[in-house]
């Protein structure tokens, strides 16, 4: 698990949008670090049977050889790094740091012949951090006039999704919505528009129209991305809940057992239901959490960013 320090912004009390705790974090946010499991349990007891199931579960939710996405990232990570979206140094060191910049991830920053993204347990990180800038830096509407850019919170830089993007050159609000790295149809942007609105994230009570935190600005450049590339609203509601389980695994692993319970397996779910705030906000969350028994210890990591 990778610890980052954290900075607090308090916001107001009474804004709609306020979290539970009304406490927006602006910096990176901490890896969720529990996925589902039994440690340790006797041979032929009812501890095993349940752990079996249990990794049943998690192979259902967040399979182990990956998903392929119905979005190619092609030259984008070039582009956020002649625009200073991305530092070069700045962003291989980290990685460097932990022995972890593979071939795969120089090749996503650098190259230019990605073929279709596929998202693993290995690598969602790398891939948050790459959509949180493609969110970040790409011009779109959404960040021009929407919440984020409502003076009742500050401005656009006291966010999470912002003032946490210390690997730009210059500031991050440098390069705020300021680069025209996807351009969208009317229609692609409308439909941009209805799901970033339906889509929720346990961090939060907001929508990815608000996308304040990290997550919620690398789901809005992974929208924009799908919707250039010609992909449908169902491929790209079903991609969104697929992405948000990788980076929240405890979260949706959570909520698979909850349906479960009600007796709806994982991949006959709707996703936009599971994207909404009844399920996949923070509040929402928490309601279903108090009503399912978790299995306990376990040792995996999702997708944290930076």
């Amino acid at each position: 698990m990778e610890n980052e320090k954290l900075e607090e912004k308090i916001i107001k009390k009474d804004s709609p949008y306020a979290t539970p705790t009304a406490i927006i974090i602006v910096g990176v946010m901490l890896s969720l670090s529990v996925f589902y499991g039994l440690r340790n349990p006797s041979k032929g007891t009812p501890l095993q049977k349940a752990d079996t199931q249990v990794s049943a579960l998690e192979e259902a939710v967040l399979p182990s050889k990956g998903v392929v996405l119905p979005a190619s990232w092609g030259n984008l990570g070039v582009q956020l790094v002649d625009s200073g979206a991305i530092d070069t140094d700045k962003f291989k060191a980290i990685y460097e740091q932990r022995g972890a910049f593979t071939d795969e991830y120089k090749n996503l920053l650098l190259g230019n012949n990605n073929g279709q993204i596929k998202i693993t347990r290995e690598n969602s990180g790398y891939y948050l951090n790459l959509f949180w800038a493609l969110g970040l830096a790409n011009k779109n509407p959404i960040l021009d006039t929407g919440e984020m850019v409502d003076l009742e919170y500050g401005g656009a830089g006291n966010f999470a999704s912002t003032g946490g993007w210390t690997i730009a050159k210059g500031k991050p609000m440098d390069h705020y919505s300021k680069h025209a790295l996807i351009t969208l149809t009317p229609e692609q942007q409308a439909l941009v528009d209805k799901i970033s609105r339906g889509i929720y994230r346990p961090c939060c009570g907001n929508s990815v129209h608000f996308p304040d935190c990290n997550h919620g600005m690398a789901i809005l450049g992974l929208l924009e991305l799908m919707a250039s590339q010609g992909a449908s609203e169902q491929d790209m509601w079903k991609t969104a809940l697929i992405v948000n389980s990788y980076w929240f695994p405890d979260t949706y692993l959570t909520i698979a057992t909850y349906m479960k319970e009600k007796g709806i397996e994982w991949k006959n779910v709707n996703p936009q239901e599971m994207l909404s705030a009844s399920h996949s906000s923070a509040q929402g969350y928490a309601k279903i959490a108090s009503q399912v028994i978790k299995p306990a210890d376990s040792q995996s990591a999702g997708g944290c960013g930076i």
